[in-house]
């Protein structure tokens, strides 16, 4: 793995998806590491989080600020500002901000993924609120991801 260098601007204009309250940067692409791994900064609204889902990109997560409620395979478990979560790749896994406040995360996604244009896709399927589960498993098709039902509840 190698990588180029990069200077990533904090004023970044973020993706915006109000569907599932989410708010991300990509300071990482995956090109600035041969496709090895992409970073993605995010804000989760009160609430909110992303449908259940599965990809084969393992993720890890570390929460920056709030309280989130992860499920991995079925096992749910809270994580706070300071804990590491990993979802390895081909697990069904989603979370929520339980906090009452706009939480943060910086995920490392491997292999690398084109956040951005996953992310500003993914923002067009949801423009006018949560998909039905037709236009996100078209969608995920093209991405090489199942959505398998809706965002967790606590």
């Amino acid at each position: 793995m190698s990588f180029a260098f990069l200077h990533a601007s904090a004023d970044q204009a973020p993706i915006d998806i109000p569907a599932i309250g989410l708010s991300l940067r990509v300071p990482l692409p995956p090109t600035s590491s041969d496709g090895s791994v992409t970073a993605i900064e995010t804000v989760n609204a009160p609430g909110f989080g992303p449908p259940l889902h599965r990809h084969r990109e393992t993720e890890i997560f570390r929460v920056l600020e709030g309280r989130y409620l992860y499920e991995c395979d079925g096992h749910r478990f809270e994580a706070v500002a300071g804990d590491v979560v990993t979802i390895p790749g081909g697990s069904a896994h989603g979370f929520v901000n339980i906090g009452e406040a706009p939480a943060r995360q910086f995920i490392l996604i491997l292999p690398g993924l084109d956040a951005v244009g996953f992310f500003t896709g993914l923002a067009e399927v949801m423009r006018h609120g949560m998909a039905d589960r037709a236009a996100l498993a078209g969608f995920g098709e093209k991405w090489g991801v199942e959505f398998l039902g809706p965002p967790l509840r606590p």
